[in-house]
């Protein structure tokens, strides 16, 4: 079982405003699929659409054949994003680039930000992973192990 929460926030980190906490879940079924992004009709949670920075479908969360999580930052229309994200896991926070896909440990919780480049606002989407369920172990890298590659998705 994958649980995601989402907190949007506005200002600096000590006194932003927060425009309030989304949450689903879905089973560990393979070909299940979980989207982030502006865009209502294709995301699960959903950033507020003046932000920008976040792409129509910026996140999404895929259940592989073994029942193993990825997440990927999708591409979009543009070839250079206005936001950066980063993934905090297992006390370690790297980037995840353009277009990468990075499995999830298993059994574990992390976060990933999305940060807008030009202003203090992000997205904050919180994902737990229940024990039995997770990532291949692989790098997360695309087209290496644990990983599968960029996917198209709408900016």
């Amino acid at each position: 079982m994958l649980e995601l929460t989402m907190a949007s926030l506005s200002g600096a980190p000590d006194t932003g405003a927060t425009a309030g906490m989304q949450l689903t879940d879905a089973a560990d079924d393979p070909g299940t699929v979980l989207r982030i992004g502006r865009d209502q009709g294709l995301c699960v949670l959903v950033a507020p659409q003046d932000w920008l920075f976040v792409s129509r479908a910026h996140l999404e969360f895929r259940c592989g054949p073994g029942g193993g999580w990825t997440v990927t930052w999708l591409r979009g229309s543009r070839p250079e994003p206005s936001s950066e994200t980063r993934v905090e896991s297992q006390g370690e926070v790297r980037p995840l680039a353009y277009g990468e896909t990075w499995a999830l440990p298993p059994a574990t919780a992390g976060e990933l930000v999305v940060q807008d480049r030009s202003g203090p606002r992000s997205i904050h989407v919180g994902y737990y992973l229940e024990s039995g369920t997770g990532g291949t172990g692989g790098t997360g890298r695309p087209g290496g192990p644990g990983g599968t590659g960029g996917a198209g998705g709408a900016g």
